[in-house]
């Protein structure tokens, strides 16, 4: 089912680790930007992507934006997908997570109403790249932007933040497989190789942005 939230995928990252543009490398020969963005069709009616190479990204039917504010990170690219948004919600990743789960997105989906911004934490901490932001959240960010400041999780405090403990979502996911990102070429080989996913043979999450 459709929600009345938009669907931002940030692309903005260099990839300086990997060596190649992450958003095209291929898990199950897919490439990662097309898992998200089938993920993100069964949800949203208005998918956004963040970047500064828009014709890589125009065989996608996405909005597709650039930085508003560049060289400003992930925070800069929140900004510019909810500038961009046209709905008070809006639900964030990363360009390089490839095992997106619905369950997850449904269930933070459900926690939306009356909060600024909505946040899973697992053991590694915060989650700010699978979260719901409101466009409220836009001043304050803008202040952040302003103040040097372009850790996402800075500006929680300014806001109306709800945290999602692991414990409330962990039956809908239970290998964390939603968070990972894909950082280096071993990472890749090692998800392009498996067979099964298992939380004991995979690498950490990355820490909070």
């Amino acid at each position: 089912m459709k929600t009345n939230l938009t669907g931002i995928i940030l692309s903005g990252g260099k990839s300086v680790r990997m060596g190649q543009d992450k958003p095209f490398l291929e898990i199950g020969g897919i490439p990662i930007i097309q898992r998200i963005y089938d993920c993100f069709e069964k949800f949203f009616h208005e998918i956004i992507i963040v970047t500064n190479r828009k014709e890589a990204y125009s065989f996608l039917k996405a909005k597709i934006v650039s930085d508003l504010i560049e060289d400003r990170g992930a925070l800069g690219g929140l900004y510019t997908g909810l500038f961009h948004s046209s709905h008070p919600y809006s639900f964030c990743v990363a360009s390089d997570m490839p095992f997106l789960r619905e369950s997850l997105i449904q269930y933070l989906i459900e926690q939306a109403n009356g909060h600024d911004v909505i946040v899973p934490r697992t053991s590694d901490g915060l989650q700010p790249l699978h979260a719901i932001y409101s466009k409220n959240c836009l001043p304050q960010i803008r202040k952040m932007i302003d103040k040097g400041k372009f850790k996402i999780i800075d500006f929680y405090g300014q806001v109306t933040t709800k945290i999602v403990e692991e414990s409330r979502f962990i039956r809908l996911d239970p290998t964390r497989e939603s968070f990972i990102n894909i950082n280096t070429p071993e990472e890749l080989d090692f998800y392009q190789n498996r067979k099964k996913f298992t939380a004991a043979g995979s690498p950490p999450s990355n820490p909070a942005v």
